[in-house]
């Protein structure tokens, strides 16, 4: 079997300038429970944040392999903010809610090598 990497960084990217070249705006949904999320948690619900990653609301925008990461205003003060990949919910534009959500495999080949797991996707509520 060949060992490939995790196509969720690849598949944010791409997602985040289809959102882009469409003039919309790219929201994330996040899970901030994942361990080493720096977000501002009284912000969240359910355990969610949802994060406008639009060039007019964030500086220092990367789009890494292994995390997300830039610096925007909560409430006024400017804050730094980290997410892991794997805490990456979903990404999509706020106009329309056309994107993608993400499972927890990511699609990737179970261990044994058969073939997909079937995870449930998680339920998606766009908090105003």
């Amino acid at each position: 079997m060949y060992g490939m990497t995790r196509s969720r960084p690849y598949l944010v990217r791409a997602i985040h300038e289809w959102i882009l070249d469409n003039e919309m705006t790219p929201h994330l949904l996040v899970d901030i429970e994942g361990e080493g999320v720096e977000v501002p948690a009284q912000q969240g619900q359910n355990g969610k944040i949802v994060l406008n990653i639009s060039p007019q609301a964030v500086e220092g925008l990367i789009l890494g392999n292994d995390a997300i990461g830039f610096r925007a205003r909560f409430g006024g003060i400017s804050t730094d903010v980290y997410v892991p990949l794997e805490s990456v919910l979903a990404i999509y534009a706020k106009e329309n809610g056309r994107g993608m959500v993400f499972t927890d495999d990511d699609g990737e080949p179970a261990p044994d090598g058969s073939g997909t797991r079937q995870a449930k996707r998680p339920a998606l509520k766009i908090v105003k």
